[in-house]
């Protein structure tokens, strides 16, 4: 096993003498594998290579997408990569994807399972929306979001593939955290509160870290150009810190048939998320009012 590593770096998170790494080493050590890794090439696969290759599958990332790679290896080194953290202090790390890759519940818990959580969920139609926008910016030529949206809109067929709109089924995501993750390690945020009420929101968010309220309403101040709030220093007299040029970008206008059909698709899944966390994020008032956000 030494001799192999010195051509193939451990990954860090196989961790001497852990399950993983004793049970590879126990592939590789055998007579089979050192005398059929010689034959490595295509036109000589053997039951050797065959079999490390199906162990090595069992602890290593699917390599199907280069996502699912990175994924893997920030999984794997974020310990090493992140600040040294003292007695009472807390290290974050924010990425998005995290909640919507089918692998990710399972890795973050092998590197850290008493890790805590935080979830920032929207109306998941002003989120399709808000996708949608921000693709259009760099891609200007793609159709359009209400062709988009249906694999057949005559029949009021939905393309619930279509990342924009798979992402906003938030039940589907959380039952697979929910795999290796208790309720109590998670904190959902909602951000259409995370806009108007942000330090009531924040102050949520410290309590769930087990941190004093230091983040209040003074820290706050409404930018109407960009209709968010904005993060100052009471303190300081510093420009306070607004979200960037690619926040707060008005949204196409939408066919407001397909919003209705949208609200429509998303109001099973949203009941069951709602279930799921014990939190009633009131999507639905939305739709009743017929408004929603223009900006995302």
């Amino acid at each position: 096993m030494a001799e192999y590593s010195r051509n193939v770096p451990m990954v860090s998170c196989l961790q001497l003498n852990s399950v993983p790494v004793l049970k590879l080493n126990k592939v590789v050590s055998q007579k089979a594998f050192v005398r059929d890794v010689k034959k490595m090439s295509p036109s000589q696969q053997t039951y050797g290579v065959e079999l490390y290759h199906s162990k090595v599958n069992q602890f290593a990332p699917v390599s199907s997408t280069a996502l699912q790679r990175e994924l893997w290896q920030e999984a794997c080194q974020n310990r090493d990569l992140m600040p040294s953290t003292l007695e009472g202090q807390i290290t974050m790390e924010k990425t998005p994807s995290y909640f919507v890759t089918n692998h990710a519940p399972k890795r973050i818990h092998t590197m850290a399972r008493d890790i805590k959580l935080i979830i920032v969920v929207r109306n998941p139609v002003t989120r399709a929306i808000s996708d949608y926008t921000q693709t259009l910016s760099k891609k200007p030529e793609i159709n359009t979001f209400e062709v988009l949206a249906f694999k057949n809109r005559t029949l009021g067929l939905i393309d619930a593939s279509w990342s924009a709109l798979r992402i906003g089924i938030y039940a589907l995501h959380l039952e697979s955290w929910m795999q290796y993750f208790p309720l109590s390690q998670m904190h959902f945020v909602s951000g259409e509160r995370l806009i108007v009420d942000p330090a009531g929101e924040m102050g949520k968010v410290q309590d769930f870290l087990g941190l004093k309220r230091i983040v209040t309403d003074k820290h706050f101040y409404f930018n109407k150009t960009k209709g968010f709030p904005c993060l100052k220093k009471p303190e300081d007299s510093s420009t306070p810190r607004c979200l960037g040029k690619s926040k707060g970008r008005t949204h196409p206008k939408i066919d407001p048939d397909v919003i209705r059909r949208l609200h429509k698709f998303y109001k099973p899944f949203n009941m069951m998320f709602y279930q799921m966390t014990g939190q009633n994020f009131e999507w639905e008032l939305e739709e009743d009012s017929g408004s929603r956000s223009s900006q995302d």
